[in-house]
């Protein structure tokens, strides 16, 4: 009797599946779901299937759960039913689909006249309170060089919150130019005979960017300073010859949830076509349409409402390499899955928490 007990006992551990509180991907191994865990990074900040709750690394993920060619099919049916295809959100009926609809999809920007030069004004208030927190940058390059592939920046633009441009101006190229790339920016030689000089509109931007903060807090906690939204930020700060602290940028180029499954990033056309509705970039490219794009993008990202108390902090702020460090191994083994995810952190700072 005691053989057959200890048989049965053996077949249920050996057919014991250790179930992820996130992605619902299951281990035979208590070892196997505890390493997954530890490099995966699930948190509740990351998107989720209104149906099954799942969590996903990307809203891409997401979106080949519930519509991809393996999607699950419940999850794709009511998708389908009632699910909003640009903020992947699922609503409670196909008539608030509709009316959601209405104000998920937005209009393009209207465009800024070439000519119009927005300076900053010279006595940018400090506070908080009737200013914005974030401005978005976008660059337009021009060719240099002796094939025309060094990027060259010629056209710089900087709107606020409210997408009103704050500054907007043509500036001088640091070498000469040899391709105009005017299919795309419709850029000649005349509009900068009276360009500004690439040292005048660095302080422009940083005097708008400080807001009036100390360099020592600003590379602390950011303080009084506005964060900096755009797509490829690094590239536009490196043709700008500028620098800002990484944790001030909020770039949608590499925001996790923004990015393809292999992490690879999208296009800004990709994204506001698929998450705000409308075309971007199909004649020549306006930068001020693409600084707002970026700040929707980013206002919409950061308009989210997750559920977790208290703020979460950036791993890399915390001085861990990962939060299960912090636990023993017993401790670790004892957890439930749910506990599990209870404790994991995201890699990357949500927008959620600006």
């Amino acid at each position: 009797m005691d053989s057959g007990d200890d048989s049965t006992k053996s077949l249920v551990t050996s057919t014991t599946r250790h179930k992820c509180a996130a992605c619902f991907k299951q281990y035979k191994k208590k070892e196997h779901l505890i390493a997954h865990m530890k490099t995966s990074y699930h948190s509740v900040h990351q998107p989720k299937c209104g149906v099954c709750q799942k969590y996903c690394k990307s809203f891409e993920s997401l979106r080949e759960h519930t519509t991809g060619p393996l999607a699950k099919e419940n999850c794709s049916k009511i998708f389908a039913e009632r699910g909003c295809n640009l903020c992947m959100r699922i609503l409670d009926s196909p008539v608030i689909l509709k009316e959601h609809l209405s104000t998920c999809r937005l209009p393009a920007p209207a465009s800024v006249v070439k000519s119009q030069i927005y300076d900053p004004p010279s006595n940018i208030e400090i506070g908080h309170d009737g200013h914005p927190e974030a401005v978005a940058i976008d660059c337009e390059m021009v060719g240099g060089g002796s094939d025309g592939s060094l990027d060259l920046c010629v056209r710089v633009c900087l709107v606020d919150e409210d997408e009103k441009p704050i500054f907007h101006t043509y500036v001088v190229p640091q070498i000469p130019v040899t391709n105009y790339r005017y299919e795309i920016t419709g850029i000649t030689e005349d509009h900068l005979r009276d360009a500004m000089p690439l040292k005048e509109v660095q302080e422009k931007i940083l005097l708008i960017l400080y807001n009036g903060e100390s360099i020592g807090r600003l590379r602390l906690s950011g303080g009084r300073a506005r964060v900096l939204v755009g797509h490829g930020l690094e590239h536009d700060l490196a043709c700008l010859r500028m620098n800002y602290p990484e944790h001030m940028l909020r770039d949608t180029a590499v925001y996790p949830p923004l990015m393809k499954t292999n992490l690879v990033s999208h296009s800004l056309k990709y994204l506001v076509k698929t998450y705000l509705g409308y075309d971007i970039q199909s004649g020549l490219h306006d930068p001020y349409e693409d600084c707002v794009s970026a700040m929707r993008l980013y206002k919409r990202l950061g308009a989210q409402k997750h559920q977790e108390k208290g703020v979460v902090l950036p791993l890399t702020s915390r001085g861990a390499s990962n939060v299960y460090d912090s636990w023993n191994r017993k401790e670790i083994e004892n957890m439930s899955p749910d506990e599990l995810f209870d404790i994991s952190k995201p890699n990357y700072k949500c927008w959620c928490l600006d």
